[in-house]
């Protein structure tokens, strides 16, 4: 495919070489509106080199360029050189690239040979899983996605919460109220009853403190009775989220979770001590990180347990050693952004020059109405009903509008739950939000089924028109400004696909599959299409086939499904 922007940088460069084309690529800027030109030059920095007013520089390098056949014209405003694209070569190349890499349009291989561990979702086992896991959960999941796409051997790690002084308060709680026969048929809810009571219990009577930190000490040391609770424990959560993760039709890579590095932190600490890093503070050891502004971490209690530092260093070095990871990326809430500071300083000060490749990306979190979620008092919202309550609202349209329509459970179930990732996603990952179930549940406006239903028109438009994607075609009959104007907006999504890896956002590609949408529905609106006569009907069909293409390719990065009919 033509790159235009590079084209620009060679006329440029072959006329004006005072700056090498890296310099004029990062100059280069992309004008507010189409009618000031696709791209545009800034004459700012060659002011010294010319001693010359930037709007003359202007002046001259247009007239030394002359024609070139990648652009219609260029044009001289201000200080500005305005570059506007040959239309009928950007129709040409974005159709002939779509209608051959097919659902690879925009997939590349930067990524060749280089591994990425995407750690996302990460529940407390024996707790509910709740609409706050899902902002971990559709962001790393997308991100898994389009580091694949992008050609990542990509790794999705389910980094589950299975350790620490929780399970000592869930082993205590259950041997002094449990009922395993009860907890089995309700996994999540009863042990949630029980981690709500040993809460309540605690803020009365100080000894079940000590009591859940003796059990969690014992599940550390290998106590048989201790580890036999555990791992049941883990079990029955597991499946309930897996449950979870059917519907939203997610896969993991690796389960392990805190507990798998528990035989590997006396090495950390080993190594700590070792390297002259860790220090005695009150009977526990930490590694003072005074100087760079922040608490020191805390690396082992008093009583010999261990911390989440502790097992997030160990897990990064056994990641580092078992996959050589390019970059290690953990999609967690932006309330644990000091924790992240801390122990990837930590890693850099005991040598490993890898401790860059740890990458946190933060978002912005979840509260409900009427205040925040909060586990130990059993205000929570539900994920799976959150999804099951979307599947509903989406099967209740379908029956008004479309009662006979086929595969209607399958249809509601990609539409409801596509409505619930396509929200999360829809937003800057790092802003903070209100649950609302209408907010959730709607379908109307910049939302998932909005884009979806474009999808299925445009597969309709497709079928009635009896596409053939082998027909020739004669690219230069889209003209239309409409038609343009969507073919600008396919033309661009690779480099949306990049910015969106760059800086580890699917923000990006949900906003701009919506403003394919938004482009197609008004070419739709205004240039007929079924009714042209047999050549420009063609060429517009090829436009229809594209953008459905494109938006497919869009939604499957964030993790949705398309239905071909609503």
């Amino acid at each position: 495919m033509i790159d235009f922007k590079k084209e620009v940088v060679n006329t440029i460069y072959n006329i004006e070489n005072s700056l090498d084309k890296e310099e004029i690529e990062k100059l280069i800027e992309v004008p507010p509106n189409y009618d000031m030109g696709d791209y545009a030059f800034p004459c700012f920095r060659l002011a010294k080199t010319f001693r010359k007013a930037p709007n003359l520089i202007a002046t001259e390098l247009k007239e030394k360029i002359g024609a070139n056949e990648y652009f219609e014209k260029i044009e001289n405003v201000g200080p500005y050189l305005n570059f506007f694209i040959n239309k009928e070569k950007l129709t040409e190349t974005v159709l002939e690239e779509i209608l051959e890499k097919k659902d690879d349009y925009g997939a590349q291989d930067i990524g060749k040979g280089r591994n990425i561990i995407v750690e996302f979702s990460s529940p407390n086992i024996a707790k509910p899983f709740h609409i706050g896991h899902i902002r971990s959960t559709v962001i790393g999941n997308s991100l898994y996605k389009i580091c694949k796409f992008l050609g990542f051997n990509a790794i999705a790690i389910n980094h589950l919460g299975d350790y620490g002084t929780q399970f000592g308060m869930l082993i205590a709680a259950y041997k002094k109220w449990g009922d395993k026969e009860v907890i089995e048929n309700d996994p999540i809810n009863e042990l949630l009853k029980l981690y709500v009571k040993f809460n309540a219990e605690a803020e009365k009577d100080e000894a079940l403190k000590d009591e859940a930190r003796y059990w969690f000490r014992e599940l550390e040391n290998g106590n048989e009775e201790a580890v036999e609770l555990w791992q049941w424990i883990r079990d029955v959560s597991l499946k309930e989220f897996n449950r979870v993760y059917d519907l939203l039709n997610i896969t993991f890579d690796s389960y392990a979770g805190e507990s798998f590095y528990s035989d590997k932190m006396d090495r950390v600490i080993k190594e700590l001590e070792e390297k002259g890093l860790l220090k005695e503070s009150e009977g526990a050891k930490i590694v003072d990180l005074e100087e760079y502004d922040m608490p020191p971490a805390l690396i082992q209690k008093k009583d010999g347990s261990t911390l989440y530092i502790t097992r997030d260093i160990a897990a990064a070095i056994y990641r580092k050693e078992h996959y050589d990871f390019y970059k290690n990326i953990y999609v967690v809430a932006s309330q644990q952004n000091l924790h992240f500071k801390q122990w990837f300083k930590v890693v850099e000060l005991m040598g490993y020059e890898w401790a860059k490749d740890c990458i946190h990306v933060p978002f912005g979190m979840v509260s409900l109405e009427d205040g925040t979620l909060s586990t130990r008092k059993g205000r929570v919202v539900y994920l799976e009903d959150v999804l099951k309550k979307a599947v509903d609202g989406a099967r209740k349209i379908i029956e008004e509008k479309n009662p006979n329509l086929e595969n209607k459970e399958e249809i509601a179930k990609q539409v409801g739950i596509g409505a619930v990732i396509f929200q999360e996603l829809f937003n800057s990952r790092i802003k903070d939000y209100v649950f609302t179930w209408d907010r959730t549940l709607s379908f109307e406006g910049e939302t998932g089924p909005y884009v979806q239903y474009t999808h299925a028109r445009a597969n309709s438009l497709l079928e009635k028109g009896n596409f053939n994607i082998d027909d020739d075609v004669d690219y230069t009959l889209l003209k239309e400004q409409d038609e343009i104007d969507l073919i600008r907006l396919l033309y661009n999504f690779p480099n949306i696909v990049i910015d969106a890896y760059e800086k580890l956002e699917p923000s990006f590609i949900t906003r701009h599959v919506v403003e394919i949408a938004k482009a197609f529905n008004k070419f739709y609106n205004s240039c007929p299409i079924l009714s042209s006569e047999e050549e420009l009907k063609k060429a517009r069909l090829s436009l229809v086939y594209v953008t459905k293409t494109v938006i497919k390719t869009g939604l499957g990065l964030l993790g949705m499904e398309v239905p071909d009919k609503m």
